[in-house]
């Protein structure tokens, strides 16, 4: 039984850790608006860019697509691009995320595939690297970015297609979280390459409308498809934070109640051991004055 001086000591500590997850509640819900409309910002643009990307590929033929549309031809070697949160405290939203690039990886390697694995954020590398530590080939580390931008997807990016150039990989795949709302953030995985050009048709292009593409629509392709991989990076990075916010801010929502609950019922055990032992004090007060 702790002593009632350990039991205010601890129900101090438990107020302090209450104060904090308060405050950090606060911070999250605040940075939580900003990350949210950049993140819903993004998505017409990534949109639309499928949407072009769509419309052009329909007037290539195979031989003339673009290697980064056509691909190797091959699928043995697998990239997986994995972005996460550089920090903790925000319940499960990296765990699921590596959990779904860590199912995918196991499948590839079940199916004898070779696999190679670049990790965006701190969280993501140290959840991977202790199954498939041999197999990260680089990590970007985003912690000393103080306003996320595009020129940091567009880094990723060069580096992705770099690799493939030299004949690295022959399938890139994105995995991220998708932002839904501050209770829901959806794992993803998103094929970078070859660039899938499954967007939709813009809807007002008309029956039978005729295009004349100046260049070629196989080199208009060639400079979109590079942009496009990073438009999608950057807005997979946008929505990740959106997602960390959210999952954050309920994160620490739940410790601040926790705290108080467990506040509560360190006071009541204080309470009544504090009676007890005042009845106890009054008990022998009482039987030493009997004896007299």
């Amino acid at each position: 039984m702790p002593s009632l001086k350990d039991l205010r000591n601890r129900i101090a500590s438990v107020k302090a850790t209450q104060k904090i997850t308060k405050a950090m509640q606060m911070v999250a819900a605040a940075k939580l608006r900003r990350a949210q409309e950049a993140a819903e910002a993004a998505r017409p643009y990534s949109q639309r860019m499928g949407a072009v990307l769509a419309n052009i590929a329909q007037n290539v033929s195979g031989d003339d697509a673009p290697r980064l549309m056509a691909g190797t031809g091959a699928d043995s070697v697998h990239l997986l691009v994995v972005c996460t949160a550089e920090r903790g405290l925000c319940g499960g939203f990296n765990s699921q995320i590596a959990r779904l690039a860590r199912d995918h990886a196991r499948k590839l390697l079940s199916e004898g595939k070779t696999v190679k694995i670049i990790t965006v954020g701190k969280k993501g590398a140290d959840i991977l690297k202790r199954e498939f530590g041999q197999f990260i080939i680089d990590h970007f580390d985003l912690r000393g970015v103080k306003q996320l931008g595009f020129v940091n997807a567009d880094e990723i990016s060069r580096k992705v297609i770099a690799l493939f150039e030299e004949g690295a990989f022959d399938i890139c795949t994105l995995f991220y979280s998708e932002f839904k709302s501050v209770i829901s953030q959806v794992p993803t995985a998103l094929q970078l390459i070859p660039a899938s050009a499954g967007g939709e048709v813009e809807a007002d292009s008309g029956k039978g409308a005729l295009y004349e593409y100046e260049p070629d629509p196989s080199v208009i392709l060639s400079d979109l498809i590079p942009r496009n991989i990073s438009v999608q990076i950057f807005r997979a990075l946008l929505e990740n934070v959106a997602g960390e916010m959210g999952a954050k801010m309920s994160a620490m929502d739940n410790a601040t109640r926790n705290a108080g609950d467990m506040i509560n019922k360190l006071s009541i055990t204080y309470n009544r051991q504090r009676q007890a032992q005042i009845t106890k004090e009054l008990i022998e007060i009482i039987s030493g004055a009997e004896a007299l």
